[in-house]
Formats: structure tokens, C-alpha cells, sequence
């Protein structure tokens, strides 16, 4: 039988000594337990609110958990303040759910004005990306066994107290969850210390400019009250900015969106969104522009989609609009806050039902990767329109799946609008994959002819192609080259239908790497392995390794996520697996990148090769092989294993 005990002045500044003493370490779980999709800087504020908030008050209930423990000392209060924190970021009433964390303003302290925070890189922000969709249990649970190291029961007791359904489920889907021990090693060191943040300031001169505008706002709103409550009002159209703490700033007045000049994209060193005017026939619809802001501010029932890793709250400041127009039967308008696009979109009929909301991230983008935004699909998904960029000069369509096709022109409006274009399937056969081919204009670059697939997000994702090390294509290292030569084409024939297992990430290029070639034993022919790495917004990326013989369907040897392998900082690279000649026979293949000199098997195999490839017969029972390659300038490179392998 349980019992509840009451905590008194003395309990209190226990709790609060062991709070102090492990601050870092409880902020750090708070912030991974708290959903991906709130912010960083509001990710950090609710982390630092969730623990100093679990400090009890004397004469509160300590619930029947520390009783039923039997203990005292430091080990009862440190398991009283987790739970606490852990019901704080768990419970879907508190912080994560409520208003005010969605606008990031939470209404206690610890308040933040007029600065920008977010974790250093590296550390707990890179914990979090790591973990970034797994339920928040289950990243509670990770934190408390991998980074806490509870044992099992404990880590059981404390969920079971926050509240959480399946206690044991989330226990077993963290343990599960593969992660290096190399990062596990870096968040224990104190140097990522989870209470750490970097903090910039917002726009000074903007903020100046809001505090002047606020007062004049207050002003004249209380003259149209005067005015009003003595001659009453005719109702007009409704071209209110937004209401909300954003809203009373400006950022979300449809009369304040930036606009840039049509030339901008040709007289600029950054070609990028930020380059985009203001195109479509209803730019200056107000009425129009104030819904897409009010839907954005305060979404009520309207569906909103969200890639992966990125939040749907209101803009700071104003954002810029990139697009206002009537397409099928539906207005469209597209803008950019920062690193982020919104599409919002609204049937025509009435005063504007059948709302959508669609927000993805553009980190970075470039001449390429700002080149196209979807406007809208057909009601069949079988096409889509598309705003191409404004240093597109031609675009045409064309099958990845068929290296020969030299596709067809696009018919493009003036305000960059394309007619209907076929998109690849969503599943069953894939007996095409259509892709745009778009050229830039001469006066930014020179012949210049690129590739974008559509995988059903708001940006197609641009794709590339890198040649053989040693073949007659042979680039230097790390250029990858567009998918517009006869090779590269030859190369995404083979793993076109593959590119539908990317959809619904937040994926901004594909590149396939062919790194290394050889003829396979039992006169198997020749076959190249190739990396297949589709980089994400956000930085990470996942990458496949395949062997593509000369006929048959592509076969993968090994997988990883969130790697930085086949990447720009991730040029070394080591793979094998165990593959079954014609002929019946097992053997261990292995292939190694450019600087890969030698490989050494060990395990199940034992073997060696003085080459960038290695073929040795597997004549004993399944079992575990070891694989390191000898690097030419010095150093080693383990085999890709997708649980932290290929690291050098």
C-alpha cells in the first residue's frame, strides 16, 4: 500500500541543492524530451522553465514514488525533481501543448526579450537531431539510460510517475535507437554542457521601429474608437494584420511584406529565394494576403504540413512574398520568413474555405536548390505546377528511367508559372520518373543545365551525379557533376525508382557516387559500387551503399541516417557485404573510396587485399566480419555499418 508524504522547509532546500547541482543534466533532458516541433530558442526557454519549475513548494504532496523507495538523501530528491520535470515536458496540457509555447513566449520566467537563443552546435542540438522523430518518451527514456545511466527499473519508476502510457515500450524503442557510442562519449564530456546557449540579437533598428509604430498603432486605434462609438462604422473588406504577439510588431500586416524588384536575381552574388520578386496576378489582393497571414498566425482547423525539423510558428518580421495567384480553381500565395517557405492555399469559391497551410525549410538554398516550388497538384496526384525561379530561361520534362529521353519543353507562363507536369508515382510500378530539367539564364551563368525531382514536398530536391575515381568521366574529388551527361543519365536510370523511399523528408539534393568498381568472381562481370546520399535541409544526411552489376536490379549492402559519409566531410568511405556468386558460392565483398589503399578483413573472414577491393571466398558459417581500410595519406577507415561505422 502506497503512502503520500508531504515535503517540509527542509526537503525544499534539499531539492533545491540537488536541482543546482544537476542543472545541466536535467535541462538537457527536458530539452530532448520536448517535442521536435517547437523551435530552438522556445525548445530552450521551456527547458529552463521545466526544471527550475520542479522545484517543490513546502507542504506539497511528494507522491507515493519516493516512499515506496524506501530512501533518502540526495538519490530521493533528484528522482522527485526528474519525475517532476519529466511530467512538466511529457504531459500534453503543459508547456509543449499550450498557446504560448507555440508562439514561444512561455508565461513565466525565466523571460528572454529582444534575443535569439539556441544550443551551441554540436552536443545536445546534435542529440536532438538524432532522436528527432522518436516519441517523447521514448527520447526521455534515451536520456535517462544512455546519458543519465539509471538502470532500467528506475528509468521504468520515473516515466511511470510523469504519466507516460507504456512505460516499458519506450524503455525497449531506446534501447533500440541507434546511436554511436562516439556521440554518447561526446555529450558525457563537460565541455556539452546542456545549459550552454548562443544568443544573437533581433533587429535592433527593426524592434526601434515597432516600439514607435506600437504607439502610434494605440493612438490611432483609440481616435477610430472615438470616431466609431459617436457615427458607428460601415463594414468593410476585412485587411487586418493577424492578432498575436507577432502581429503587433508588423510582421504579419499584409501591407508590410517584402517585395524586391524584378531585377534583383540579375544584379545580385546571392541568387536565392531572397532574389525572388513578387509574382501572380492578385500581389496586391489584401484581402487575400491578410487570410494567408491570420491562417499562419492562428491556424484554427486548417491542415498544416511541416517537413521534418521545421516549425509553422509566425514570423518575427515581415516576410517576403513570393507569390500571389489563382490556379485551378484555388488562390495560392507563397512567402519566405528566413530559412523558411509558406504556401498557403484556399478553393476561390466563397471567402475562402478548403484552407491549407505548408511550411518547409530552405537552409542555404542556391541557384539550384531555389529554383522551383510546387504550387499546387492535381486532385489525382498524377501532375503539378510548378513557380520556377526567375533566372530559369527554358525548362523541359524528361524520364530519369530512360537515359536517352531528351524530354520536352515546358510551356511557362510569364509570371513563371509552368502548365501541368507529370510526376512520378506515389507507389505500384514504377514505369517512369518524370523530372524537370531547367537551364539558368546566360546572364547569371553559362550553360548551365540542371535536374529537380518532385518527391512530393513544396521543393523539389535537386539531383547530381559523381563519376569513378579512375574512369574516363573521372572528376576531381568531391565535384559532383549535373545529371545532364551521358554517364550521369546511365547512373540514375539504374536507381530512379529508388528515389520514391526519400518522400516525405526534408531532403534538398540526391547525389549517386559511383566510388569504386570491379569484376566479381565466378565471371560475374563487372560491378560498381555507388553511395547514394540525399542531403537534408537541415545538414545531416542518409546515404545508401548499392552494387549495380551489368544486368539485374541494384542490391544494397548497407545503410545509414543522419551520417555525414558520401558528403563533403565524409570523403572516406568503406563498405562490404556477403554476396552470392551465379554459381552458388559465398563471398565477402568490399570496396573502398579514392584514398582507400588497402583492406583488411577480419571476423568470420580473414583476409586482405593491397587494392581499393576486396573479394575473399566465405566458406564457414555466418558471422561477424570486421572491415578497415588503410587510408594513402596515413590513418584508417572503418566499414559503413548504419550504427556508427565509417568513421575515419
Amino acid at each position: 500500500m502506497s503512502t503520500s508524504q508531504r515535503f517540509g522547509s527542509d526537503d525544499v532546500e534539499h531539492a533545491e541543492a540537488v536541482l543546482v547541482e544537476h542543472y545541466p543534466r536535467l535541462v538537457r533532458l527536458a530539452y530532448l524530451t520536448l517535442p521536435d516541433s517547437l523551435g530552438r530558442h522556445t525548445r530552450v526557454l521551456l527547458a529552463h522553465k521545466a526544471v527550475q519549475r520542479a522545484l517543490p513548494r513546502s507542504g506539497t504532496t511528494a507522491g507515493p514514488g519516493p516512499a515506496e523507495e524506501g530512501t533518502d538523501g540526495p538519490g530521493r530528491h533528484l528522482a522527485l525533481v526528474r519525475s517532476r520535470v519529466l511530467r512538466a515536458t511529457l504531459t500534453p496540457a503543459g508547456p509543449a501543448g499550450t498557446t504560448w509555447a507555440r508562439i514561444g513566449r512561455p508565461p513565466v520566467p525565466p523571460f528572454v526579450w529582444g534575443l535569439r537563443l539556441w544550443p551551441p552546435a554540436g552536443g545536445i542540438d546534435e542529440a536532438a537531431q538524432t532522436l528527432s522523430g522518436a516519441p517523447a518518451p521514448v527520447r526521455a527514456a534515451f536520456v535517462l539510460l544512455r546519458l543519465d545511466d539509471l538502470a532500467e527499473d528506475e528509468a521504468l519508476r520515473l516515466l511511470g510517475r510523469a504519466g507516460t502510457a507504456d512505460p516499458a515500450g519506450a524503455v525497449r524503442d531506446a534501447l533500440a535507437l541507434p546511436v554511436g557510442e562516439e556521440l554518447l562519449r561526446a555529450l558525457r564530456r563537460p565541455e556539452f554542457d546542456a545549459s550552454v546557449v548562443s544568443a544573437r540579437p533581433t533587429d535592433l533598428l527593426r524592434r526601434r521601429r515597432r516600439a514607435r509604430a506600437c504607439w502610434a498603432g494605440l493612438a490611432t486605434l483609440a481616435l477610430t474608437l472615438t470616431v466609431l462609438s459617436v457615427h458607428g462604422s460601415r463594414p468593410g473588406p476585412d485587411v487586418r494584420p493577424a492578432a498575436g504577439s507577432a502581429a503587433a510588431s508588423g510582421a504579419l500586416d499584409p501591407a508590410r511584406l517584402q517585395r524586391v524588384s524584378a531585377e534583383t536575381w540579375s544584379d545580385t552574388a546571392r541568387v536565392d529565394f531572397t532574389a525572388w520578386a513578387a509574382r501572380g496576378g492578385r500581389t496586391g489582393d489584401r484581402e487575400l494576403l491578410a487570410r494567408a497571414l491570420r491562417t499562419w498566425a492562428v491556424p484554427g482547423t486548417t491542415p498544416v504540413t511541416t517537413t521534418p525539423g521545421t516549425t509553422a510558428e509566425p514570423p518575427a518580421q515581415p516576410p517576403q512574398l513570393l507569390y500571389a495567384g489563382a490556379l485551378d480553381g484555388r488562390a495560392m500565395v507563397l512567402m519566405r520568413d528566413g530559412d523558411r517557405i509558406v504556401r498557403y492555399g484556399e478553393t476561390t469559391t466563397g471567402s475562402g474555405g478548403g484552407r491549407t497551410l505548408d511550411v518547409t525549410r530552405t537552409d542555404d538554398a542556391g541557384v539550384t536548390t531555389a529554383a522551383a516550388l510546387t504550387l499546387s497538384r492535381a486532385t489525382d496526384g498524377a501532375s503539378a505546377r510548378y513557380l520556377l525561379a526567375p533566372w530559369i530561361a527554358t525548362a523541359a520534362a524528361r524520364d530519369l528511367l530512360r537515359a536517352g529521353d531528351t524530354g520536352h519543353p515546358l510551356d511557362v507562363a510569364a509570371d513563371g508559372v509552368t502548365g501541368p507536369v507529370a510526376v512520378p508515382p506515389a507507389g505500384g510500378s514504377c514505369a517512369s520518373w518524370p523530372v524537370l530539367e531547367l537551364t539558368s539564364s546566360t546572364r547569371i551563368v553559362e550553360k548551365h543545365s540542371f535536374v529537380l525531382a518532385d518527391l512530393g514536398a513544396l521543393s523539389p530536391v535537386h539531383l547530381t551525379y559523381t563519376p569513378l575515381p579512375d574512369g574516363p568521366a573521372a572528376a576531381p574529388a568531391r565535384q559532383p557533376r549535373e545529371v545532364t551527361g551521358p554517364e550521369a543519365r546511365a547512373a540514375w536510370a539504374r536507381q530512379a525508382c529508388r528515389l520514391g523511399e526519400l518522400r516525405g523528408g526534408a531532403y534538398r539534393a540526391v547525389n549517386v557516387w559511383d566510388f569504386a568498381a570491379a569484376q566479381l568472381p565466378d565471371g560475374a562481370g563487372r560491378a560498381v559500387w555507388s553511395c547514394t546520399r540525399a542531403s537534408g535541409w537541415a545538414g545531416p544526411g542518409d546515404v545508401t551503399v548499392r552494387l549495380s552489376l551489368e544486368t539485374g536490379t541494384p542490391q544494397d549492402v548497407v545503410r545509414a541516417r543522419s551520417t555525414a559519409a558520401c558528403g563533403r566531410f565524409g570523403q572516406h568511405l568503406l563498405a562490404g557485404f556477403r554476396w552470392r556468386s551465379p554459381a552458388g558460392r559465398w563471398y565477402l565483398l568490399a570496396a573502398g573510396s579514392r584514398q582507400v589503399a588497402g583492406i583488411a578483413a577480419t571476423g568470420a573472414v580473414r583476409a586482405g587485399a593491397p587494392a581499393r577491393t576486396l573479394a575473399a571466398p566465405w566458406t564457414g558459417p555466418d558471422g561477424p566480419v570486421s572491415l578497415t581500410g588503410t587510408l594513402a595519406g596515413g590513418g584508417t577507415v572503418t566499414a559503413l555499418d548504419g550504427a556508427g561505422g565509417g568513421r575515419d
